[in-house]
């Protein structure tokens, strides 16, 4: 999984409410694609026209926002059905970052797994970022400081679980961060079946 330190980058804000996982990757393309093969995808029934042809007035077909890497949008942002191509199909199309007032649990925990970076952030924030962003102001997120920060604005902390935010700054997911500690696990394993050898009964 690759790390994220610092992205900065033009925004696209999509400020809207209840954004959910099949608007974002419909589920005709989940059966159809493999990883690797959502990127033009993303947000389909937003960017194209019933004809196939783009939509102008989507922001993701509009310069400078076809090359964000940050997205900028509103309250439980992912929610609906538990897909992790929602992730795949953002990370595929290039976003490194969501800033948004609240996800949807599964989404947020996907996010994670693949190194998006998923910011929440107050509605009064988020409102102030997304007409920074649609002014072409760049973007910068820092997670090693935990700062948001544009040039008219200045810099806006948020607060991310330690936890996640370290397995995000090393690149890590769960399996990636279980391995790191294998030691202690195996040190813990040894001590406990001294402790409690009943509990490892001898193979047959």
């Amino acid at each position: 999984m690759k790390p994220f330190t610092v992205c900065e980058a033009n925004a696209a804000a999509i400020v809207r409410d209840n954004i959910d996982t099949d608007v974002i990757v419909r589920i005709e393309r989940i059966a159809q694609l493999k990883r690797g093969q959502f990127a033009p995808w993303a947000f389909e029934t937003w960017r194209y026209l019933p004809d196939g042809s783009e939509n102008a007035e989507f922001i993701l077909n509009r310069e400078p926002f076809r090359q964000a890497r940050i997205l900028i949008s509103g309250a439980n942002f992912g929610c609906g059905s538990s897909r992790e191509m929602a992730v795949w199909a953002l990370e595929e199309f290039g976003l490194r970052c969501i800033i948004a007032e609240s996800y949807g649990d599964i989404f947020f925990n996907n996010c994670l797994q693949n190194g998006v970076l998923p910011v929440t952030l107050g509605r009064a924030g988020i409102e102030d970022l997304a007409k920074a962003a649609l002014a072409g102001e760049r973007v910068k997120v820092d997670l090693q400081a935990c700062v948001i920060s544009t040039a008219s604005i200045g810099d806006i902390a948020f607060s991310f679980p330690e936890i996640p935010r370290q397995a995000l700054l090393l690149g890590q997911d769960d399996i990636q961060q279980t391995l790191a500690i294998g030691g202690e696990i195996d040190g813990f394993e040894r001590r406990d079946r001294q402790a409690r050898p009943w509990a490892y009964p001898a193979a047959t």
